[in-house]
């Protein structure tokens, strides 16, 4: 991806940088809504994503269950 994409979508309404996401995303982690809350203070992962997406990155997805039963996506880079 181009530093000039990554330029044009720094700014967001989270306080917190595309590139952050994407760095964390492009070492091979995986991440959710929790840890882009407590890590980047990021309110809005799916956002996120869809703008990392949309700039060409290839980022898949799974729905994990917890131990109550209750869904949350998974986030990752396919390379």
């Amino acid at each position: 991806m181009s530093g000039e994409i990554f330029e044009q979508l720094m700014e967001n309404q989270d306080g917190i940088t595309e590139q952050s996401d994407q760095a964390h995303l492009e070492k091979g982690y995986t991440i959710n809504a929790i840890q882009a809350l407590e890590m980047f203070g990021c309110f809005r992962l799916a956002a996120r994503i869809k703008d990392l997406k949309d700039s060409g990155m290839v980022i898949d997805k799974a729905m994990i269950a917890n131990k109550e039963g209750k869904h949350y996506a998974l986030y990752w880079e396919v390379i």
